[in-house]
């Protein structure tokens, strides 16, 4: 007899896994990226929903799922196996909301904490009160587990109604595919107009791919055509792999239309006959749990290295981001410096004040008109870069994520920031300047705002201002000259790479606060490996 390894090694490899998995995040809009969500999702439902709480309390009830597309008549089946009406079922589509989870009264404590579906609130409900009565004000029944307790069951199985699977309301669909998931028996109800639909196909090959415990009721089967549309049943499943399923069929019958009754007791005991075996037979109990819980960790062979994969994608997606940005901001960096040299910043007006400097023209003037025109050159380089950015961008499918696109319309421009940083950097000039003078020994010291300007139109004039050199050497000799230039340079340079540097960690932060990461692809192979060795 096959039984469950439950060791507490296992579980804690699981639990370290279950972990990994939920740390992985995909924000960047690759192509894969939905998909890698909706993996990691349903994987993390089945740990918490399903594998940990069944390994750790082998001994807890057999939880029956009860799923299938809308009109299956999913309720009125429960309410027959019950012998009672604990489930809506009518013909207003779709009818399940709540989903409603029925077992005997010594098996309530089992699902009245938070052991499986830690997600939905509990409510136990008299059965001649609806579950609406109960809730909050503006609680979602598609969040509340509703709890019916019944003598008619026999301890060791309960029933749960899910909503329909392909439900026109999305949240009713994504809790279906979690109940289902929370399930050690998949009882997977269609009829015989639509046996043949996509949506329950496509939960019935997840069963086979799980190798999950799995039943199907081929419901609402006219007498005539009974043999036929049972023998058509049977040809797709055995094509589909899932010959060897547990397969029952419920007749058509006055009591199923419309939803409102329940079907005789005849026309569900051979369903209800097999899940009390399951319950209450030690070894088809061991059988069906062992089954199920090792087909998921079966299944993490492929899921986790497919997660895997999609982490490794989104950082060599935020590498290229990344690297785009460094590109187009090392580029301008070395661009600007080149200008710099040149003397660019001596132009325009800043050109004409150095040259009416010092009998028309102050030196608070031409430090103005300097600290203008440098501001303008490096916020040009940085909108070059930008736009460089932007281009490359373009081409990448990662950079759509609303992250990257918005701008922040409360942050402080460019401009105002490359202002400041620019003024506080004349500041700091005329500082050293001052501390120059303050040394001469000199009677009649200059005026330590022109030896500032001088100094200033030195670093940003190129060859235009090599007379300033000469007007510096003048004012506070050739060693102070040679020694302010060499300090006013270095501080320049320190400004002018803070200020690049800002602007790029700027265009990076959006990226940065997504927090893609080359950590969780070795991560989660590395709690798979750890795992598989516990097995």
């Amino acid at each position: 007899m096959v039984t469950l390894d439950v060791r507490p090694q296992l579980l804690d490899a699981l639990s370290a896994l279950r972990d990994r998995v939920a740390a992985a995040r995909f924000p960047l809009p690759l192509a894969g990226a939905p998909r890698a969500r909706a993996n990691r999702d349903e994987l993390l439902a089945q740990l918490d929903d399903y594998l940990v709480p069944r390994l750790r309390d082998p001994e807890a009830p057999l939880l029956a799922v009860v799923g299938g597309s809308t009109g299956a008549g999913k309720s009125t089946l429960v309410n027959s196996l019950v012998g009672r009406r604990v489930s809506e079922a009518g013909v207003l589509r779709p009818t399940t909301r709540t989903p409603v989870l029925v077992c005997h009264p010594e098996d309530h404590h089992w699902f009245s904490g938070m052991r499986v579906l830690p997600d939905l609130t509990r409510v136990w409900v008299p059965h001649h009160k609806p579950a609406d009565e109960l809730l909050m004000p503006g609680e979602d029944p598609a969040r509340v587990l509703r709890i019916e307790t019944t003598e008619s069951l026999p301890p060791g199985i309960a029933l749960l109604d899910a909503p329909d699977i392909d439900s026109l309301v999305a949240d009713n669909r994504v809790l279906a595919a979690a109940l289902i998931s929370a399930a050690d028996i998949w009882i997977m109800v269609t009829t015989a107009a639509r046996y043949a639909d996509a949506v329950p196909w496509h939960l019935l090959r997840t069963a086979k791919e799980y190798d999950a415990t799995l039943v199907t009721v081929l419901d609402r089967v006219p007498h005539q055509v009974v043999s036929e549309v049972s023998r058509q049943y049977g040809a797709l499943l055995t094509k589909a792999g899932l010959g060897d399923v547990p397969r029952f069929t419920v007749p058509e019958l006055p009591e199923s239309a419309w939803g409102g009754g329940l079907l005789p007791a005849t026309a569900v005991a051979p369903l209800r006959t097999w899940l009390v075996h399951q319950a209450q037979d030690e070894a088809a109990r061991q059988h069906v749990m062992a089954r199920t819980a090792y087909g998921v960790l079966d299944s993490l062979k492929a899921r986790m290295p497919e997660l895997a994969s999609a982490a490794a994608a989104q950082y060599a997606a935020a590498l290229r981001l990344t690297a785009a940005v460094d590109t187009a901001y090392d580029s301008e960096h070395a661009r600007l410096r080149g200008r710099l040299q040149g003397g660019a910043v001596l132009a325009g007006d800043a050109l004409k004040r150095w040259r009416a400097f010092p009998l028309d023209c102050s030196a608070s003037e031409l430090l103005d008109s300097l600290v203008e025109s440098l501001s303008a050159l490096l916020l040009c380089s940085v909108t070059a870069a930008d736009e460089r950015v932007d281009d490359t961008w373009r081409r990448e499918p990662a950079a759509a994520a609303p992250e990257l696109t918005g701008r922040d319309p409360s942050l402080e421009s460019a401009e105002h920031r490359i202002g400041m940083a620019v003024r506080r950097w004349r500041r700091e000039l005329e500082e050293y300047a001052e501390d120059e003078v303050r040394g001469l020994d000199r009677s009649i010291a200059p005026d330590p705002e022109a030896v500032a300007a001088l100094v200033a139109t030195v670093l940003l004039g190129g060859r235009r201002a090599r007379f300033a050199g000469e007007g510096l050497a003048e004012r506070i000799g050739a060693h102070g000259a040679l020694r302010l230039r060499d300090r006013g340079g270095r501080l320049l340079t320190e400004h002018l790479d803070r200020i690049l540097r800002t602007e790029r960690e700027r265009r990076l932060a959006p990226l940065d606060a997504l927090e893609v990461h080359p950590e969780p692809q070795a991560e989660l192979i590395a709690a798979l490996s750890v795992l598989q060795k516990e097995r």
